[in-house]
């Protein structure tokens, strides 16, 4: 690796440079030594600059010089000048073999700051790009809601996570006679839109067509997600599921009924409908989890419009 600092030149080309005079015997002794001391003192600044380099905060982090000025002495008349000539040779070695050092070490941290960054890289190309989002419930039945015109006034609950979207199943090529019957139940048209759509999925799922009251009720869900029979809408379209057979899936909309309108008209019927979907998957911890969170925000309905269908319910399952 060849080093420059400062616009010198290559350090090979200086050593070379300062070693081929030295050797020439040719050369008196006064010259030797000016021109030797000179290159020598311009190497000696170079290692310096490269400890600068090495250790940029300052004093305590340099090396300990492993050269030092040599001793000011009288040199006798009629001396030769191979010692002064051997003692810069001596002084150059050294200094090459500090600069070797220093250069292996700029090298060897060179080396660390690649292989960090290269982990780095692989740490940030390993992390996850965003956050998975928590599964939706995936189970639940509940009962029917009966057809109702002056519901309570809703009030808003804090909103819930919306469960993962079930496409209504299609049913398969009915008979001919199915679509007739199901032809035959008319459409309400009263002028309020939103009830005329939740009539009709109730009209739907009372005459037990549960394919087709589950795709109208979810029309109605989607369309009029404001309407004051919402609450009614959302906790029928659970029944309508889980008459269809299908607790997993009914058991979404009852919990984000009574999620996401605890004061609703039907929450307290979504709730015991998700405890009772949880026994028939088995899940009596649910179950009962779902039965003792009635019990504790309902004691009105349970003592009252709910009762028989709580106390069912409830002895369904053994909760300790």
């Amino acid at each position: 690796m060849t080093l420059k600092l400062r616009g010198a030149l290559p350090l090979t080309a200086l050593l070379l440079g300062m070693v081929a005079p030295i050797a020439t015997p040719a050369f008196a002794q006064t010259t030797t030594q000016t021109d030797g001391e000179v290159r020598l003192r311009r190497i000696e600044a170079e290692v310096r600059a490269i400890q600068r380099k090495v250790f940029p905060e300052g004093a305590g982090k340099t090396f300990v010089p492993e050269i030092t000025a040599g001793q000011t002495a009288t040199t006798p008349a009629g001396t030769p000048a191979a010692s002064a000539v051997t003692d810069i040779l001596a002084r150059i070695d050294a200094m090459e073999a500090q600069m070797t050092r220093l250069t292996a070490q700029v090298e060897e941290g060179q080396n660390r700051a690649a292989k960090l960054e290269e982990r780095l890289a692989k740490l940030e190309a390993a992390a996850p790009a965003a956050d998975a989002p928590a599964p939706a419930v995936s189970t639940a039945p509940s009962t029917a809601a009966p057809l109702a015109t002056t519901p309570k006034p809703a009030t808003t609950a804090p909103t819930a996570p919306k469960p993962a979207a079930t496409a209504p199943a299609k049913p398969a090529t009915p008979a001919a006679s199915r679509v007739a019957a199901v032809q035959a139940i008319e459409k309400p048209a009263t002028g309020d839109a939103g009830l005329d759509e939740y009539n009709y999925g109730f009209r739907l799922w009372e005459a037990k067509f549960y394919p087709e009251a589950q795709q109208q009720l979810q029309i109605y869900v989607d369309r009029y997600p404001k309407h004051n029979m919402i609450s009614f809408g959302r906790n029928l379209l659970g029944r309508a599921w889980m008459d269809d057979g299908k607790p997993g899936t009914a058991a979404q909309f009852f919990l984000q009924n009574y999620l996401a309108d605890k004061k609703g008209a039907r929450a307290p019927d979504s709730l015991l409908m998700l405890g009772t979907a949880m026994v028939k998957l088995k899940d009596t911890e649910k179950a009962c989890g779902a039965f003792a969170e009635m019990a504790a925000s309902y004691p009105t309905e349970i003592a009252g419009r709910l009762k028989s269908q709580y106390d069912a319910a409830r002895a369904s399952v053994k909760c300790k």
